[in-house]
């Protein structure tokens, strides 16, 4: 748990998530355009590529090979274990 608390912390790995959410499936060169053109984010690939790393170990993203290209898609599940925990959303409700 304590990955995915450090994956959420940092502002570009943030953006980066929210970009997914909105179009999953990027490549790092779209994600790259995208946090450029949106958030004047001018990271270097390098950069973002190590960004997409953390946020694979703390399985916020799952990745898949497809010939030359990598394409980066959401995993929101750890994402609901922390609202589960918290909020008790499978437990009972407020009083």
């Amino acid at each position: 748990m304590a990955d995915i608390f450090k994956a959420l912390a940092d502002p570009t790995r943030r953006a980066i998530l929210d970009e997914l959410a909105e179009r999953n499936g990027q490549t790092l060169f779209e994600i790259c355009s995208r946090l450029a053109a949106r958030h004047r984010l001018s990271s270097s690939r390098q950069a973002i590529s190590q960004h997409l790393d953390v946020l694979e170990a703390a399985g916020l993203i799952e990745t898949r090979r497809e010939g030359r290209y990598k394409f980066h898609h959401l995993d929101t599940r750890p994402l609901r274990h922390l609202a589960d925990r918290w909020l008790g959303t499978d437990s009972q409700e407020d009083p």
